[in-house]
């Protein structure tokens, strides 16, 4: 007569490395890695289920690399490009505008001739006196510098026009202008005349160049309005 044991049969072991594991075929390498530290955390120290475990996945990934090796895809691979391309693109990372810089306008300036208006008050006595001053200079005195004479008369004609049009740019350009054909002048006429005949009087060429440059500028100041 035999007698029957109560106790229950051994489970038998899983053969293949993913059932050892506990994971699908298909799992990927994330999942294989992660079932892999489970069931070492499960056998805790039993040397020989911690060397089946690590036996396991190492079969594992010698099965995958075989396959990358004869240019197959795995069915782990095909399952994580499909998840890819089901998962949704990331989030583009909004990148603020920059600030469009702006620049202002600048109008042109517009060119108009002046009108010819005859100066009263300050703007009248000024001129005349400094020119007066400066053409008694130039006829009594040969030996002054007659470009220091010209250059007083430039600043005086450009005072004057600012006083009058309160526009400083506009009172040195005419200056300019008046003294360059003042000079322009005062070549021609310098080239007209004979050294020994400037008009009977006793002029040297600079003093008879330089007149024009002064008379012109003296009419600038008090006639330009």
């Amino acid at each position: 007569m035999t007698q029957r044991s109560d106790q229950p049969a051994p489970a038998a072991e899983p053969s293949g490395p993913y059932e050892r594991l506990g994971v699908a075929a298909d799992a990927s390498f994330d999942e294989v890695q992660a079932a892999k530290l489970a069931r070492l955390e499960e056998v805790g120290d039993d040397t020989m289920a911690r060397s089946r475990i690590e036996a396991a996945y190492d079969a594992v990934l010698m099965e995958r690399l075989k396959e990358r090796q004869q240019g197959r895809v795995s069915s782990a691979a095909k399952t994580a490009s499909q998840r890819e391309q089901l998962a949704p693109p990331p989030p583009r990372l909004a990148v603020p505008s920059l600030p469009q810089l702006q620049l202002p306008r600048v109008a042109a300036p517009q060119l108009s001739l002046p009108g010819l208006a005859l100066a009263t008050g300050r703007e009248l006595w000024f001129p005349l006196a400094t020119t007066g001053v400066l053409l008694l200079l130039l006829l009594l005195a040969p030996s002054f510098p007659a470009d220091l004479l010209l250059a007083f008369a430039t600043a005086m004609a450009v005072i004057n026009l600012q006083w009058r049009h309160r526009r400083f740019l506009a009172a040195v350009g005419w200056g300019f202008a008046l003294l360059c054909l003042g000079l322009l002048l005062g070549a021609i006429l310098t080239g007209a005349l004979s050294s020994s005949l400037p008009l009977g009087l006793p002029l040297t060429p600079l003093q008879v160049q330089s007149l024009p440059a002064l008379l012109l500028l003296l009419l600038g100041a008090l006639l330009l309005g």
